[in-house]
């Protein structure tokens, strides 16, 4: 069981990204403005629809954040693949907060379905990650999940197989 709580605020994520929170050479949250959240709501290493684990966290939306200016002039949207980049991120974090050793890399994705878009009139981003395995062996460390992300209470993107692993190299 973790050492850590359960939530954690801006400043707790922002420790993380400097490598403050699970030590030198583990997990780590990129920094601003690639950090994809503010805060994380609940982490568990049981938890979650299949018993396995769960984060959840949430991401405040603003007019002015980075994305919108750029994607796309005139029509501003959240590229889909920030959304899916915080859901990696989070499934890293998981694996730093069950005290699971080394780096955090995306292996990949089984599915992605984008159903909805994230427009600067949106409030806030909720994600969900949902553990399927958790491994840890002497060779292999290694999250898969399923998750989603809600836009204001709407299903936006869900995801399937999403895989992260550690490295100690």
């Amino acid at each position: 069981m973790s050492d850590f709580p359960s939530s954690f605020s801006k400043d707790d994520l922002l420790k993380c990204a400097r490598g403050e929170l699970f030590g030198p050479g583990n997990p780590q949250l990129p920094a601003p403005p690639m950090l994809m959240m503010d805060r994380i709501t609940d982490v568990s290493a049981e938890g979650g629809a299949h018993g396995k684990g769960h984060i959840t966290a949430e991401f405040d939306i603003s007019p002015d954040l980075w994305f919108f200016d750029c994607h796309f002039p005139g029509n501003p949207i959240m590229p889909g693949c920030l959304g899916l980049d915080g859901l990696w991120q989070l499934t890293g974090f998981n694996l730093g907060w069950r005290g699971w050793k080394g780096r955090g890399y995306a292996l990949g994705v089984g599915e992605v379905k984008l159903t909805g878009m994230v427009r600067p009139d949106r409030k806030m981003l909720t994600y969900y990650v949902d553990f399927t395995k958790a491994i840890q062996t002497r060779r292999l460390t290694m999250g898969v999940a399923d998750g989603r992300v809600e836009a204001d209470g709407e299903v936006i993107y869900q995801v399937k197989d999403m895989k992260v692993a550690l490295s100690e190299s």
